[in-house]
């Protein structure tokens, strides 16, 4: 699932009166990210102006701290890879949102009497149930919190201005992240619920299951799965808990208890027998055997799938139950 992460412009207009406490505020911004990385979402930065132009502190620009070898290389590097997008309206087929951006719309955004452009469209974007949270360099006191109020003023239909307060999500630490760490989740949990069938599952399987690999098989078998159909679901949900066990995944053997699935293998005798029945074309080309299965006892469907290595899981089978020595099918 993405996620955008609305940078507030008003957080980077006071410089840190140095570099060592320019260089902290970044940490801090970066563990935030990172925590919204961690709850399974793939995140990106939306901003209103070139970010990398933003002046961490007096002759200090976010450039500068790029290549400063006294700033942590990880943090650096992370910074150069994620993914940001600007303007704010990128990507966004909203006009209203082009129009806060543009200080043309007739709705307007105020944070303690100053124009909250970023605040603002982070506010209209969670309005229409896109995934937005606003977050914050930790530049003044003001931005420690996990909810910020904004003015929001509009004009009614005589023309008379109304003025109203409102409340977004917002971030600046990794504690604010936890504590909105169920709504996220709840996110998360109405993405994979609107999946409308199968072939949308194997069209968006990078997006909703970036962990996992798929065998070319798997996709008529997911395309044969309809609006509907009771096993869309349950295999969506299973999937789920293969992608997050694999993320988590680092070395050793992979372990699926905890997670809430039913998982096995196969028999010696089964597989003397039927081990084609269980062997796969992965995407590298070569043919594997898939012994281990996940159970969807409902309807006497299995997922087989192969841990590979730390990161990698295919999954090779997703339907019936594959015949064995003491079931047929």
């Amino acid at each position: 699932m993405d996620f955008d992460l609305i940078l507030n412009e008003l957080s980077l207009r006071n410089p840190a009166p140095n570099e060592q406490v320019a260089q902290q505020r970044m940490s801090e911004l970066i563990k935030t990210i990172q925590t919204v990385k961690a709850q399974q979402v793939k995140v990106s930065l939306r901003t209103k102006e070139n970010f990398h132009t933003t002046i961490l502190a007096p002759n200090y620009p976010l450039r500068r701290w790029l290549n400063d070898n006294d700033a942590d290389q990880v943090e650096r590097l992370f910074i150069k890879t994620l993914v940001t997008k600007a303007p704010f309206s990128t990507d966004i087929a909203n006009s209203e949102i082009q129009d806060i951006e543009n200080n043309t719309s007739l709705s307007e955004f105020f944070h303690q009497g100053e124009m909250a452009i970023g605040l603002g469209i982070a506010y209209v974007l969670n309005t229409i149930t896109i995934n937005t949270i606003a977050i914050s360099l930790l530049s003044q006191e003001c931005w420690d919190c996990n909810h910020v109020k904004l003015e929001f003023r509009c004009l009614d239909e005589y023309g008379e201005i109304i003025s109203e307060i409102v409340e977004i999500i917002h971030v600046s630490r990794s504690s604010h992240v936890q504590e909105h760490a169920s709504l996220i989740q709840q996110h998360q949990e109405r993405i994979y619920q609107n999946v409308s069938d199968g072939l949308e599952v194997w069209n968006r399987k990078e997006e909703l299951f970036p962990n996992l690999e798929f065998c070319d098989v798997v996709r008529k078998q997911l395309e044969d799965i309809r609006t509907g159909q009771l096993e869309l679901q349950p295999v969506v949900s299973i999937l789920f808990e293969l992608h997050k066990c694999c993320k988590d995944w680092n070395n050793g053997y992979f372990n699926l208890d905890g997670y809430p699935v039913e998982e096995s293998g196969e028999s010696k005798p089964t597989l003397d027998k039927y081990f084609k029945e269980r062997t796969f074309r992965c995407p590298d080309g070569k043919d594997r055997l898939f012994e281990r299965h996940v159970k969807l006892r409902f309807c006497n469907w299995r997922i087989h799938f192969l841990a590979e290595q730390p990161g990698i899981v295919i999954i090779g089978y997703i339907g019936r139950h594959l015949p064995t020595v003491k079931y047929r099918t």
